[in-house]
């Protein structure tokens, strides 16, 4: 059994949390590296899962319309569509598209909002096909995860590795494509592409945003739909993990309950902060900027592991 987290721990981790989980440079891994390098112990994967909850009630909180709107849409077309199969004969029921208005339309008939419409219903099925892949591994690894997984090293490799990743999306995509023009194999590669953020040191949005890069999405189109792709999964990993948070498996920080609460109202609150601004920087900067403090930091981990400063696990 590990150390008492103290308040500082608590606090700081908390910051780090919130100021690293929308920005391509992996929070998981900077929550592993602070708490080792700073603290002499891991916080864990459990804390940072729980703390996680913090940052994704603000991405909840800072898209609360767009969300509301998809989801009320999404469950009011899925039951416009239920209501008519029962009407409509089997041989007939084969489409899964919102049905077509051509010409003027019928009186009152907004055009631009049903166009709206039809994408929020789409957008709610790419979140929804997108989250499979992540939900799957992370409940068959969540062993791995725990463990093996937040090796030092591994994480300092990631962050290199997954650097070049990052330069090559920003490099050789096209940039062409808006958040109206989302398909389901965006969906699917993006979701597939979340699956890496299992492993520290990779970044859920660095991933995420590199698979809409190379699939020609522009970049705010890319880290919008990111941001409510990790929703789903963030949100059940937390809650998943919120038991073992308080008896972490191995050694590490023991965080009591109010620290955890404590740590993730902090992660809220810097968390909100957070998308605001990458979401403008985003609009008039590249990912380059990121990728060049991800190697940094890697080879100096790396530095400090070969060393013997900080230990690996």
């Amino acid at each position: 059994m590990g150390e008492s987290m103290t308040w500082v721990q608590a606090l700081v981790l908390g910051v780090v949390q919130g100021l690293t989980e929308f920005l391509p440079v992996s929070s998981s891994g900077h929550l592993r590296i602070v708490s080792s390098v700073f603290f002499g112990e891991d916080a864990g994967a459990s804390f940072t899962a729980v703390t996680q909850l913090g940052t994704e009630a603000a991405v909840l909180l800072f898209f609360a319309k767009d969300i509301w709107r998809i989801v009320t849409v999404w469950f009011a077309t899925v039951f416009e569509k239920l209501s008519a199969r029962e009407r409509v004969p089997l041989a007939e029921q084969v489409t899964t598209k919102l049905p077509v208005v051509t010409g003027s339309g019928p009186v009152g008939y907004d055009p631009e909002a049903e166009a709206q419409r039809e994408l929020d219903y789409r957008m709610g099925w790419y979140v929804i096909i997108a989250t499979i892949p992540i939900g799957v591994l992370g409940f068959l690894f969540k062993d791995q995860i725990r463990t093996g997984a937040r090796n030092l090293w591994l994480v300092a490799i990631m962050l290199i590795v997954f650097a070049l990743v990052i330069a090559a999306a920003e490099h050789y995509g096209r940039k062409e494509r808006p958040m109206e023009q989302l398909t389901t194999r965006d969906g699917v590669v993006m979701g597939l592409a979340q699956c890496l953020a299992l492993i520290p040191g990779v970044s859920r949005s660095g991933a995420t945003s590199s698979a809409g890069l190379f699939l020609g999405l522009k970049r705010e189109a890319a880290v919008r739909f990111s941001f409510l792709l990790a929703i789903p999964a963030v949100t059940a990993s937390g809650l998943f993990s919120l038991p073992d948070a308080f008896e972490p498996a191995g050694e590490g920080l023991n965080a009591s309950g109010l620290q955890l609460l404590v740590a993730t109202l902090v992660s809220f609150a810097v968390g909100y902060a957070s998308i605001a601004w990458l979401l403008r920087f985003v609009e008039r900067h590249s990912f380059y900027w990121f990728v060049g403090y991800r190697i940094v930091l890697g080879f100096v981990i790396i530095g400090l592991l070969a060393a013997g400063v900080v230990s690996a696990t």
